[in-house]
């Protein structure tokens, strides 16, 4: 444990390059905290927010806040699951998915879990992997490796691998076929298991504000001109939270229409506003959402 960390301050520990340290400076600028970065040193100071920011590789950060070293830390659901530390998962966080999954050889028969019994499995994740193969009462070898995991079949290292998966591309260029899901992962906010007081408050500001933006994504302001006379039909139409805001135009007989609908409903809901005399319609992102 570290004895000389600051109480008064959140030491927040993220990967120093790749998409999720992209996707993580991104979320925090979305949440008003700006840091300053010259030169990519490993450590910054944040903006309007009482935070320290450590950029480190991804493996590493699990185990820096269980330490203490760092009070949160930002890494995939598999990263902190692979090696099972004394932290709590505070938020997930929407970006970096993926799947941890098994894949074999399209010429491999596979009628299941068992058909693993006795298989050479090569992974970069033995923890998660093995863990799962023990739930089952699989017998199997876990070759473990890092890095072209997808080749190990066709070199003749491993019987089946057990791999990250984000669109399956890699898999299928590899002649290889997904079979079981082990996890589905995201990016989580952490948080170390002996927080100050303080901390724990400065930690209830960040999450709020985490929250706000993640719930802003989901939806789309939408406003429409719509006939007085189908304000009630399109309001029947619309999915928003609320009943909408109605504000009158200057032509006489016509309003402004007003709501909030999720992202994927647009689409669905268009055709019908349409029919009922919607107008002009702009659908616009949303920053942040106070619910």
């Amino acid at each position: 444990m570290n004895e000389n960390k600051r109480t008064t301050t959140l030491r927040l520990a993220v990967q120093k390059s790749g998409r999720l340290s992209d996707a993580s400076m991104d979320l925090l600028a979305a949440c008003g905290i700006k840091v300053s970065r010259p030169d990519r040193k490993l450590r910054a100071v944040a903006d309007h927010f009482d935070m320290e920011l450590l950029f480190l590789r991804d493996d590493d950060i699990p185990g820096y806040v269980e330490d203490g070293v760092a009070d949160l830390g930002i890494v995939g659901e598999n990263v902190l699951y692979e090696r099972e530390r004394d932290v709590k998962v505070v938020q997930k966080l929407g970006f970096g998915r993926c799947r941890l999954s098994i894949a074999v050889p399209n010429a491999m028969p596979y009628e299941g879990p068992e058909s693993l019994m006795d298989a050479h499995i090569a992974t970069s994740y033995p923890g998660l992997l093995g863990r799962y193969l023990e739930e089952r009462g699989i017998r199997a070898s876990i070759h473990e490796i890092s890095g072209s995991v997808e080749i190990a079949p066709g070199i003749g290292l491993a019987t089946a691998i057990c791999d990250l998966v984000s669109s399956g591309s890699t898999l299928i260029s590899n002649g290889l076929q997904e079979v079981e899901v082990i996890l589905r992962s995201e990016a989580v906010l952490f948080s170390t298991a002996t927080l100050t007081a303080e901390q724990e408050a400065l930690l209830a500001a960040l999450t709020f504000r985490i929250k706000s933006v993640l719930t802003a994504r989901k939806y789309r302001y939408i406003l429409m001109n719509v006939p007085n006379a189908a304000i009630d039909e399109v309001a029947a139409i619309l999915p928003g939270m609320k009943s909408p805001t109605v504000m009158p135009l200057a032509e006489e007989g016509w309003s402004s229409v007003h709501s909030v609908i999720t992202d994927d409903q647009f689409w669905d809901i268009i055709d019908q506003l349409k029919a009922a005399g919607a107008e002009g319609m702009l659908v616009t992102p949303i920053e942040k959402m106070v619910l």
